[in-house]
């Protein structure tokens, strides 16, 4: 553990009027990053490295860096992407003796982090678990600030990385610590020299920037008038009625009148509000009611200036077939020919890297012709390469060709066990032969895969109940109830105070949407609809008033694989890149 460090400066009680405000060449910075072997805390991941610099006015005060022995086996997965081996952290210090050493070097300073919630959040668990007291630090997040200072003329996207190459930091990011953090520090001091040139000069300016609202934005702030204090959705219309965009809030007036100040950090918004000419609300029961009319709005209207959901039917899966050779394929729709199918997937490219570990693990043949009970043909590359069972040329038995068929279905379903054993062998055996890039293509692989699954494996849960009914007491005392049929939102409503709740319950339900199932596991709604109604579903305080149908998971399903995965995406996607594209995330909740 190596620290230097030197005494903070205070900050004034009183300013006259004219110096209101923190100067930031008088801020004392301590910039942190983490290395942890996961992505919750909560979860059971622990820190093994933490890394900090602290700056001031420009010049580096001093350095903080020591690993931390996590008591635990670091996952090879999280290996690759460190280089943090168990030997190197087994005569490391403790996070209880780590943790109290940082806090003293990061006293009276304003922590900085890129992406902060995942940082300031582990150190915040681990103070919580020392009964430490947790200093009240003000928080910069260099990700956050990024995104409302850098355009995609600048750069590709807000990743640590990216911003380390424009800004020209000495150090190059390499997911360790020191070395991250370092490069975070000429991250910070280029955002801020941007900043300057517009006025921004003191921490509090720089802690709530946004971009310079226009005066074409100013005047339109008429359009808000009339919109109801309420839940719902909004949609922006031009001069011939066309949605330009379509947007979701609790309050939906207060909201779209942030669309006229310097609230709005989007450059595209400040366009679209140029050419907006009215605002269409709609209000809605609850806040969940709200999300999904939301997309189903975008989904009908495919409005210009909304990134994400408006074309949910270009969706891909992995598909088993069900014939007398089975193989896997991708296809762009579920048939009701019960064979199996894992996804849906937004893109080919994420639909190609889980075929690809598929592939990997089980000697399936992956020839697209349909192949008789009695082939005689040629084999192909694959089966001279011993990847494939080549029943093409009649050599392989039905019994054992089913018997991997089988074997992919259930790590397909219920159970990854064999296909990440597999990777995480081949990834380790990679790794002690320094094969780092191709370890990391079979980690990004098998990451996706995992996620996949457990994607796949909650809606198919989800679309199985005809019906679930469920209520849960909002912050204002009275009772959400949804009703959910095959997936989809059928029903909102809020029960008024003093009515009956279950003859409410029970004209709820009467006045449902009716939903036909969908073939196949599918839910009868998008895949993004069905994860908003499953996180409210697994939200605190949801009582289930009524289930028709077997919701269930495996208990030895992808899910309980997604903590250490998580890591990943924290790691590599510092934030949310400029297109605004997702991972296919599970919804689940972390492993006790």
């Amino acid at each position: 553990m190596s620290t230097t460090a030197s005494a903070p400066s205070r900050w004034e009680a009183q300013r006259s009027f004219d110096e209101l405000g923190r100067p930031l060449r008088d801020i004392t910075f301590c910039v942190v990053d983490l290395e942890t072997t996961g992505g919750s805390a909560a979860g059971g991941s622990m820190i093994t490295e933490i890394g900090a610099v602290k700056v001031r006015g420009g010049e580096v005060l001093g350095e903080f860096q020591t690993l931390v022995n996590p008591h635990a086996a670091i996952p090879p997965f999280i290996a690759v992407l460190t280089g943090i081996t168990n030997s190197m952290v087994s005569d490391a210090p403790s996070i209880e003796s780590a943790l109290p050493a940082f806090l003293e070097f990061a006293a009276g300073s304003v922590l900085v982090a890129h992406n902060a919630p995942f940082d300031v959040g582990f150190l915040r668990h681990f103070a919580s678990l020392q009964d430490l007291t947790w200093p009240g630090f003000e928080v910069v997040d260099t990700a956050k600030l990024a995104r409302r200072v850098i355009t995609r003329d600048d750069a590709p996207n807000c990743k640590l990385s990216s911003l380390a190459q424009l800004f020209h930091a000495t150090t190059t990011p390499n997911h360790r610590a020191l070395s991250d953090a370092r490069a975070t520090v000429d991250v910070l001091h280029g955002l801020m020299e941007r900043l300057g040139g517009i006025g921004v000069h003191t921490l509090e300016e720089l802690r709530t920037f946004t971009s310079k609202v226009s005066t074409a934005q100013r005047r339109k702030r008429h359009l808000a008038e009339g919109l109801p204090h309420a839940p719902g959705v909004y949609l922006f219309r031009d001069d011939s009625s066309r949605v330009l965009y379509v947007g979701t809030s609790k309050d939906l007036r207060s909201r779209v009148r942030t669309y006229f100040t310097a609230s709005e950090t989007r450059s595209r918004m400040g366009e679209m509000i140029g050419l907006a000419e009215s605002v269409t609300a709609i209000t809605c029961a609850t806040p969940l009611e709200a999300e999904v009319r939301e997309l189903r709005l975008i989904a009908e209207h495919k409005p210009k200036y909304n990134r994400r959901s408006r074309f949910p039917e270009k969706v891909h899966f992995v598909k088993l077939t069900r014939e007398v050779w089975p193989r896997l394929s991708l296809v762009r729709r579920v048939l009701d020919d019960d064979a199996d199918y894992l996804g849906p997937f937004s893109s080919r490219k994420t639909a190609e890297k889980c075929l690809a570990v598929l592939h990997d693990t089980f000697p399936v043949r992956q020839c697209s012709d349909r192949i008789g009970a009695r082939p005689s043909r040629t084999p192909c590359v694959l089966a001279e390469m011993g990847r494939c069972l080549s029943p093409c040329d009649g050599s392989a038995d039905p019994a054992t060709y089913g018997a991997v068929v089988r074997s992919v279905r259930d790590t397909m379903m219920r159970r990854p066990d064999e296909v990440v054993d597999a990777i995480n062998a081949r990834m380790t055996a990679l790794a002690q032969l320094e094969r780092f890039e191709e370890a990391g293509v079979h980690r990004d692989r098998l990451s996706t895969f995992v996620r996949s699954a457990a994607r796949t494996q909650r809606l198919s849960a989800l679309s199985a109940c005809s019906e679930i009914v469920a209520a849960r007491r909002e912050d204002d005392g009275r009772w959400a109830v949804h009703v959910v049929r095959f997936g989809r939102l059928a029903s909102a409503g809020v029960i008024p105070p003093g009515a009956d709740a279950h003859l409410y319950v029970e004209q709820l339900r009467a006045s449902a949407e009716t939903v036909a199932r969908a073939p196949g596991p599918v839910p009868s709604a998008t895949a993004e609809e069905s994860e908003k109604v499953l996180r409210w579903l697994e939200a605190p305080g949801i009582r289930l008033v009524e289930v028709d149908g077997d919701w269930v998971c495996p208990v030895g399903g992808a899910t309980r694989h997604l903590a250490v995965y998580d890591a990943l995406n924290q790691s590599q996607l510092s934030v949310v890149p400029f297109d605004e594209r997702r991972l296919p995330a599970a919804v689940h909740r972390p492993v006790r």
